[in-house]
This record gives C-alpha cells, sequence and structure tokens, in this order.
C-alpha cells in the first residue's frame, strides 16, 4: 500500500484499473486483490492527486472487464482451466465453494462473490465453467463491479482523513522528541560544565598546611 500511495496519480488510476482486471482474467487476485489498488486511489483523490470520480471509474472498469474476461475463459476452456490453478486451490475448498455459490445463487453468486478476495477471482470462471447466461452475468457483473469500486475507493477516501491525521500526529510528536532531546542534551553538557568547574575550583585550592612538633603535655 504505501509503495502505491508513493507512486504518481497516473500510475495510481492505472493500478487501480489493472489490478482488478488482472484478479479474475489472471487469478492475480489469489495473491494481490485489487481492492488494495482501488482503496489506495481512494486515499490519493482524498490527498488532491486525482478526481474520487476517477478512482471509482477505474476501479469499476478493471472490475468489470476483468470479471468478464474470466467468465469468458471459463465458458471456453471449462474444468480444464480450473485443472490449471494451484494445487492448493485445484479442487479444493474454495472452487468448492464457488461452485456450490454458482449453483445455488446464480447471479447473486456474483455479486456477492465480487466482495470476497478468493471468491472474487475465482467465481467469473467457475461462473463460465458451470454455464451461467451470458445475459445473466453481464448484468451482475456490471452492478457487483460498479458499487464495489464505488464502495471501496470512498472508503479509502474517508481513510485518507484518518491517515491523514496519523502523519499529522506522528510530525507533532517527531517535532516534540526532537525538542526533548535537544533539552536533555544541553542540561547534560550544562551538568558535565559545572562539574569540571567544580573539578578545577577544587583542584586550585592550596593544600592545608601540616602542623610540626608535638603538642605541649
Amino acid at each position: 500500500m504505501v509503495l502505491l500511495l508513493g507512486l504518481p496519480p497516473a500510475l495510481v488510476l492505472a493500478a487501480a484499473l489493472a489490478l482488478p482486471a488482472l484478479e479474475a482474467s489472471a487469478l492475480v487476485g489469489l495473491v494481490v486483490p485489487g481492492e488494495t489498488a482501488v482503496f489506495v486511489a481512494g486515499m490519493a483523490a482524498h490527498a488532491g492527486a486525482l478526481p474520487l470520480w476517477a478512482a471509482m471509474l477505474a476501479g469499476a472498469a478493471g472490475a468489470v472487464a476483468g470479471d468478464q474476461v474470466g467468465f469468458l475463459l471459463g465458458r471456453r476452456w471449462g474444468p480444464a482451466l480450473l485443472d490449471r490453478l494451484p494445487a492448493r486451490l485445484s479442487g479444493g475448498a474454495p472452487v468448492a465453494r464457488a461452485s456450490a455459490l454458482i449453483q445455488r445463487r446464480g447471479a447473486w453468486a456474483v455479486l456477492l462473490g465480487r466482495w470476497t478476495a478468493v471468491l472474487r477471482a475465482l467465481v467469473p470462471g467457475v461462473a463460465g465453467a458451470s454455464r451461467l447466461r451470458p445475459r445473466t452475468f453481464v448484468l451482475a457483473n456490471l452492478l457487483g463491479g460498479t458499487t464495489w469500486a464505488v464502495a471501496v475507493a470512498a472508503l479509502g477516501y474517508g481513510a485518507g482523513t484518518a491517515y491523514q491525521q496519523v502523519v499529522d500526529t506522528l510530525g507533532r510528536a517527531g517535532q516534540v522528541g526532537v525538542g526533548a532531546v535537544v533539552v536533555l542534551a544541553l542540561a547534560v553538557a550544562v551538568v558535565r560544565r559545572v562539574r569540571r568547574r567544580r573539578r578545577g575550583s577544587m583542584a586550585a585550592e592550596p593544600a592545608p598546611r601540616e602542623l610540626h612538633g608535638s603538642p605541649r603535655r
């Protein structure tokens, strides 16, 4: 997230478009959730680096396009696509959950899957392999991808306020810390100087004279 925040606004928008697009079409969402890029774009919008609507539009376009590609790949390759998944996912619980969700809920599965990272990457391909009607998927995909992008970007925009407050607080704390260190250093320097002066004055004092002879009795 910090790396994305350091990018120029154009690259932040590109990431907000590309990562959601790659989630389902290339299964990148199994590693890097696209919502991170959209969330950061919302934070960048709060900072004034780009318009909020641009962050929402980029996220929605990427999400809808990526899921549509994933759906078409599922229709074209079917089970062969699922066989290419990593061993920890192929035939495992995530795929089984996605398949069961599609069978039970149909279009609602596309909407619900959009809000879970692993299902978001798997549901479009599984929906295509299960022969969900293209029209049904397109409508659910448009609705789910758009509402998801708007919500995530808006959350990022809202989090920008808290993030800026944290940065300001850390900045003030840093200034106070530097001031405390400076005061402490001056105090130590003064104490050492006073001690050196005392030692010098004690060394300069004459030693007490010794009395010769024994006292009379």
